[in-house]
């Protein structure tokens, strides 16, 4: 059982997951920003393999992914940073990317990679599921490495419950099918898709990312799901002077457990 498996064995709701991207704000910032975001009280972590044209990400993350790039940082920088993840980290940690990248540092080789530093799982939005289950799961199970699924409210009960049999961490409920940065809006109709996906009763956990971004929004989110990922508010975050001082009280804040004006 691994890390992911173990979390949400012991909690079953209200897991808090934030997103930021490797090399930003700074190129060796990645590992102090995942012990801080722990030790403020992240349940888990996705750091973003920054890209050059990443499609599904808004303004800000878009902008960190430049940034990060022109810092220097590549896949095989961030495995040469994260060989000591696990001396300072010990909550889960998983890898977020687009599959281009991947590629070319080697499926196998990235999903070793992932191992040997301590990550336990990836989310690539642009892998086809055949290509995965056909070409890549072997691979991935071999390392211990789970591959995350994504479902929009447009995805079909038949794909849903395929991406279901074939995970073995979590499901990713994208709150929209816009970019990520978008603020939560529940509507009834994304209320009615969040009950959608709850009654199913999938074997796996879910968890809803896209505009969770205070209290407010991740306590929606936990009425449907395990919990929620903060992306687009905590880079933010990450652009502000004394960032490192301020990240207790944004997590803190997101929990509910300080209020913040």
């Amino acid at each position: 059982m691994n890390r992911i498996s173990q979390l949400f064995n012991q909690k079953k709701t209200s897991v808090l997951s934030i997103f930021f991207t490797a090399g930003y704000p700074g190129l060796h910032s990645t590992v102090d920003i995942a012990e801080a975001l722990e030790k403020a009280g992240a349940d888990f972590l996705e750091i973003g393999i920054p890209y050059s044209d990443p499609l599904a990400d808004g303004p800000v993350i878009q902008n960190s992914s430049q940034k990060a790039i022109a810092n220097g940082m590549t896949v095989k920088l961030l495995f040469e940073q994260l060989k000591d993840l696990r001396k300072r980290v010990s909550v889960p940690v998983l890898l977020m990317g687009y599959v281009n990248p991947v590629l070319q540092y080697g499926v196998e080789r990235f999903c070793a990679s992932c191992a040997e530093v301590g990550v336990d799982g990836v989310i690539v939005p642009d892998l086809p599921m055949y290509e995965y289950e056909e070409m890549y799961r072997t691979c991935f199970e071999k390392n211990h490495v789970s591959n995350i699924f994504l479902i929009t409210p447009h995805t079909s009960e038949e794909r849903i419950k395929k991406i279901d049999e074939l995970s073995n961490g979590f499901i990713y409920l994208l709150s929209s099918s816009s970019t990520t940065g978008k603020s939560l809006s529940v509507s009834a109709t994304t209320e009615d898709y969040f009950a959608r996906i709850k009654n199913m009763n999938l074997q796996n956990p879910t968890m809803i990312g896209f505009g969770i971004s205070d209290h407010t929004s991740f306590s929606k989110a936990s009425e449907y799901a395990n919990g929620a990922i903060v992306g687009s508010a905590f880079v933010r975050l990450l652009d502000s002077e004394n960032y490192m001082e301020k990240i207790p009280e944004f997590v803190k804040g997101i929990k509910g457990e300080i209020s913040v004006s």
